[in-house]
């Protein structure tokens, strides 16, 4: 079976297993297209790339909230009500 390889660098799991560090750092801080018999098993996704991910898909998330309020009426407060 084949299928869309998403990066630009691909290691096979014997790879992975012989230097596990050593293959993420070959993705230069981007993801890692883990293959098992020429077809993509999984990512190996550096620390940093997935953190800056989720903040890109919480963002995405608040931003959708967002649009859903945007027509909603505003309802002023006074500091001092609180």
């Amino acid at each position: 079976m084949t299928g869309i390889i998403l990066t630009e660098t691909t290691a096979s799991v014997s790879e992975l297993k012989r230097d596990p560090m050593g293959t993420v750092a070959a993705g230069d801080g981007l993801p890692v297209a883990i293959l098992n018999r020429n077809s993509t098993a999984f990512y190996c996704v550096p620390a940093a790339a997935y953190e800056a991910l989720m903040e890109r898909l919480e963002d995405l998330e608040l931003n959708a909230i967002a649009d859903t309020r945007a027509g909603e009426p505003v309802v002023r407060v006074s500091i001092d009500a609180l």
